[in-house]
């Protein structure tokens, strides 16, 4: 028949240990996951945020740049006389001097092209948005478009030609690639996921990774970033059509282009999970630690009980003539050793004295 089973004393002092030990690492590993997690997720979205911001401060001082050239220029004498003969020359300098743009060129009041840098004959420019905006009173009119010189998306910036009494004269613009901004966003990465991408006021792609976005000028007005940016909330987070989870900051310039800096959310967190699953390796180790400790402690803590309570019992059926161990500890377990000792001292003499009796 087996032995039946007791909680003893064993027991209760092996569960006290672990309880001791392992609720206060529990607690403390919790509480470093909870702040390396959140310090993690903070740092992903401010490696987003940053690469955003980046981006943005070199777009809106290349467009702020090449403002200030027109703006300049406006100003001069040969510009102000509306003059082709005498505007040609300064336009061609301001092709010659800044690479990305290709075409620099004067319009009349009335629509008409006036100086060209490329020597081209003048055409008519009335019906084009960025010059519209300039009759109706704005300092910079701009416009996305393919352009027909280059073939590729270009940008057009105008400012207004005021006379010394501030009469409008006319409009200078220039034509520039976007290859300055384009390139630079298009090399932009976090990770192997991480890219950014700008878009104008509409939508359309001003600069993307992808070449054909670029070129074509695609539509992403309908991406869950942008669509979440309208709602009024710069970080989002959502499924792409591949299914993978994607986490994205936009943020928007002076010129009302949004710029989007987005990354796959499992390659932004993995740090995260790595260090939950090194807490985790490390927390299970722990475990294993402190319970072996505590089965070693708990069996040294007993077993000077266990073997007194032996010996007790063995006094119990008339063997008095026992070795007991302990008997040199200070301790509550060698006061006990020694009231046995003493205890089976006197069951001697008393069974000496009844067998004299006899």
């Amino acid at each position: 028949m087996s032995a039946r089973f007791t909680f003893g004393i064993f027991h209760r002092i092996l569960i006290a240990l672990l309880l001791v030990s392992l609720i206060p690492l529990a607690a403390i590993w919790a509480v470093n996951f909870s702040a390396i997690s959140d310090l993690n997720a903070a740092k992903v979205e401010l490696q987003l945020t940053a690469l955003n911001d980046n981006l943005l401060t070199h777009v809106d001082d290349w467009v702020d740049m090449n403002r200030r050239m027109l703006l300049q220029n406006a100003r001069t004498e040969g510009i102000i006389s509306m003059n082709a003969s005498r505007q040609n020359p300064i336009l061609k300098t301001m092709t010659e001097l800044y690479d990305w743009a290709y075409l620099a060129f004067t319009i009349a009041p009335d629509g008409n092209n006036i100086g060209r840098s490329d020597g081209k004959k003048p055409k008519y420019y009335g019906d084009r948005s960025y010059f519209k905006q300039i009759l109706d009173g704005k300092q910079l009119g701009e416009q996305i478009l393919i352009g027909k010189t280059s073939g590729k998306p270009a940008l057009i910036l105008s400012a207004p030609i005021n006379d010394s009494t501030g009469r409008l004269r006319g409009v200078i613009a220039i034509a520039a690639t976007l290859s300055e901004v384009s390139d630079r966003i298009a090399s932009s990465h976090i990770g192997q996921t991480g890219f950014a991408f700008l878009v104008d006021k509409k939508g359309e792609v001003i600069a993307h990774p992808s070449a054909e976005y670029t070129r074509s000028r695609i539509d992403l007005s309908t991406h869950p970033a942008l669509l979440a940016f309208k709602q009024g909330k710069k970080t989002s987070v959502f499924v792409n059509e591949k299914g993978e989870k994607i986490l994205a900051v936009a943020r928007q310039n002076r010129a009302g282009w949004t710029m989007v800096t987005q990354q796959n959310v499992d390659e932004a967190y993995r740090l995260i999970k790595e260090e939950n699953l090194k807490g985790v390796i490390l927390l299970i180790s722990s475990l294993l630690l402190v319970l072996i400790i505590a089965l070693l402690v708990s069996k040294r803590l007993t077993r000077p009980i266990h073997e007194l309570t032996s010996v007790a019992e063995q006094f119990s059926q008339g063997k008095l003539n026992l070795k007991i161990s302990g008997l040199d500890r200070q301790d509550e377990i060698g006061h006990l050793a020694r009231a046995i000792e003493r205890l089976g001292t006197s069951i001697r003499l008393a069974m000496e004295r009844l067998q004299k009796r006899k």
